[in-house]
């Protein structure tokens, strides 16, 4: 299987999402600063790197894991979807593809230190608001990524798109 986590950015909430995907992170409590910061592709990621398929690695039940920042296009996700299931029954390819949106986990104090250190450059405003967000979010997000793991086990559907509306 392969797990996609896609939001507007992909730098911030898909990070997170890849790292407790990847039992990277601590689930039993909230993130601490330099765990936040400390995170893959956490606050790194530019404009170049929007609709990149960044790679994350392999999860303990051989899946890989990826994110994608897709900015505020509402047509990568679909245009993906109907390039996956193409590229399925073309090469009659068995592997699942599951994308899921965390953007319903980000909140106030991300969005807005995401604006200031990404798209101002002004970190030191910046930086300290996106920890205070990736903080009050970590459990939504841990939340997310076990409902879409599930869910990709669950399902038998060669692709799936997951909105994730109710983690808001």
């Amino acid at each position: 299987m392969i797990f996609i986590y896609n939001d507007y950015g992909g730098t911030h909430t898909t990070s997170m999402a890849a790292a407790y995907h990847l039992k990277k992170l601590p689930t039993s409590r909230t993130l601490t600063k330099d765990e936040i910061l400390n995170i893959d592709y956490f606050n790194k990621l530019n404009h170049s790197d929007m609709g990149k398929i960044i790679f994350h690695g392999v999860d303990t039940e051989g899946n890989s894991v990826y994110t994608i920042g897709r900015k505020s296009s509402k047509l990568v996700v679909p245009a993906l979807k109907n390039l996956s299931l193409l590229l399925q029954e073309k090469y009659q390819i068995h592997e699942k593809i599951v994308f899921s949106n965390t953007s319903p986990t980000v909140p106030f104090a991300m969005t807005m230190g995401g604006f200031l250190s990404r798209e101002l450059k002004i970190d030191f405003i910046g930086v300290p608001l996106l920890v205070v967000g990736a903080k009050q979010c970590c459990h939504n997000i841990l939340e997310l990524v076990e409902h879409t793991k599930q869910i990709g086990k669950s399902t038998n559907s060669k692709v799936i798109v997951l909105e994730n509306k109710r983690f808001k």
